[in-house]
């Protein structure tokens, strides 16, 4: 595969890492060199009657210059089937040019079984699971000595640029379960935002705990919807980790999230990562969102799909 230019590889990856973590165990890397990858998709994940699997091969120039190559698989899928979702593959695609899409595609699949669970009175085909599992590994307990939020100590700031402001009500604050991978651990915080100054309250109090405080990173991003402009506030910070600030929201833009802060502390424990540090951070982040209810979890998706499709459609061309 030719090599691409950085930024296009860059949206590639952040691309990859989101559904990885949105979709968990369904989304399997078969080569990741050749940049080859394979979903299962069906209409529900307990006892699902329609299940497809869609394998794609991202170009080098993909999602810039040029689309997903892929390929749907399934006993039943009839030609006439291929065809009619094919076209509406393509439909995306060519509404969507230079963006990255593979989200679209997936729950317009999910949406194409759940139209045909619910039109067929014939139990489906039993199509036996084919994906391999990806393992991510989680501990519950935190090996350096965590205290709880609510047992914080004062500490003299380490980020003068975040000042806790008078007059400025304080959201709740809630913290996720760490995640520990080689002696690093990853532990996400969350906090309902609705302005800027909400977002710099959360941080500064977040900050006063020493153990936040010392982390090696504090990764973050908030993502405020402005009701009367129909737009979206959004930025993000890497705090060292290159990168990671825009990973996290570009998730958190997948999942269409709004009016919310996610912080992710990272504790490095002297061994190098690679890209699994990035897998840590947005899975982190997800289970965060999940647990508070901002968004599905993967089993909840396709309950959810139709629901907001086009409005989501509609805010993805707002945002800036």
């Amino acid at each position: 595969m030719a090599a691409s230019d950085p930024e296009t590889a860059q949206r590639q990856k952040e691309e990859i890492e989101a559904l990885s973590a949105i979709y968990g165990d369904e989304w399997c890397v078969i080569n990741e060199d050749e940049k080859i990858f394979c979903i299962k998709i069906s209409e529900c994940l307990e006892q699902p009657k329609w299940t497809l699997c869609l394998q794609v091969i991202l170009p080098s120039e993909y999602p810039t210059a040029a689309p997903p190559i892929y390929q749907l698989n399934a006993p039943w899928l009839r030609q006439q089937e291929y065809e009619e979702l094919a076209n509406h593959l393509e439909e995306i695609y060519i509404q969507n040019l230079g963006e990255s899409i593979l989200y679209q595609w997936i729950e317009k699949l999910r949406e194409f079984l759940i139209e045909k669970s619910q039109s067929s009175d014939l139990a489906g085909p039993d199509v036996k699971k084919s994906t391999e599992e990806i393992c991510v590994e989680y501990e519950e307990d935190f090996p350096l000595d965590y205290q709880p939020f609510q047992e914080c100590i004062a500490a003299p700031l380490d980020f003068n640029r975040f000042e806790s402001l008078e007059g400025e009500e304080l959201p709740p604050v809630c913290h996720g379960t760490p995640i520990t991978d080689r002696r690093s651990t990853f532990q996400a915080h969350l906090a309902p935002v609705v302005t800027p100054k909400q977002v710099k309250s959360v941080l500064a109090e977040l900050y006063k705990n020493k153990k936040i405080a010392n982390a090696t990173h504090n990764i973050f991003a908030y993502r405020i919807y402005c009701e009367d402009k129909q737009t979206f506030l959004q930025d993000c910070e890497d705090d060292g980790e290159t990168a990671a600030g825009g990973r996290l929201l570009h998730l958190m833009q997948i999942l269409d999230v709004r009016n919310v802060l996610v912080v992710v502390s990272r504790w490095y424990g002297g061994i190098l990562l690679g890209p699994d540090r990035f897998k840590h951070i947005n899975n982190c982040a997800r289970n965060i969102l999940v647990e508070q209810k901002y968004t599905s979890s993967s089993e909840n998706l396709s309950k959810q799909l139709g629901k907001n499709k086009k409005g989501r459609k509609d805010k993805k061309k707002m945002e800036h």
